[in-house]
């Protein structure tokens, strides 16, 4: 009698289970179309620094009020926090790209099928030994440096924030710290016994 996992074949019913990983693969294209509005926003806010630097008051107004900068004097031109905090709000544009893209491809190669990327020479270094485990550790090191981003923009613009609101977004990042160290270190004992063996 014929092993059916040696086969290959599976029944109906765990082949439908198995084949239920295919309902991720919207998300994941979700997933990608967020990553195009991210691509325009960053273009977008780009032409408006670009257009600024060169004296365009409407694409100042416009900086300005998408980062949120209040000013007791009447600005003409660029300055140095403005110029700032849109390059941070920039940066900040890359890195929840960044984390898009480890979400997306990490997460489809975990959880749903194998991209045969191996022999790729664009293949990610990470990508080669990612797994559910080292995805949650690098998905929280990016919410870190994310957070991080959003801390140092509203210092910057500390003028313009309620103390609370600078309290609570210090404790936020903390609290991220700690869940990372966590993760972290959690993921470190799990995998301590299988090292250990000899």
């Amino acid at each position: 009698m014929t092993d059916p996992v040696k086969t290959g074949s599976i029944r109906p019913l765990p082949n439908l289970i198995f084949a239920s990983r295919w309902l991720q693969l919207p998300l994941y294209l979700g997933l990608i179309a967020a990553q195009g509005i991210y691509v325009f926003h960053f273009w977008v806010e780009l032409v408006h620094l670009i257009e600024a630097a060169f004296g365009n008051e409407v694409a100042l107004q416009k900086l300005v009020t998408s980062i949120g900068y209040k000013s007791d004097v009447v600005l003409t031109g660029l300055n140095e926090t403005v110029i700032m905090l849109v390059v941070l709000a920039l940066i900040d544009v890359v890195m929840i790209s960044n984390l898009l893209i480890m979400v997306i491809v990490g997460g489809y190669e975990t959880f749903v099928s194998r991209m045969h990327l191996e022999n790729h020479p664009d293949q990610p270094e990470w990508l080669s030994h990612v797994n559910a485990s080292v995805l949650k550790v690098k998905l929280a090191t990016a919410i870190i440096g994310i957070s991080s981003i959003h801390l140092l923009k509203t210092f910057i613009n500390a003028a313009n924030y309620d103390e609370k609101v600078l309290i609570w977004q210090t404790v936020i990042h903390i609290a991220f710290l700690f869940s990372a160290l966590a993760i972290a270190l959690t993921d470190k004992l799990m995998h301590v016994p299988a090292s250990g063996k000899h």
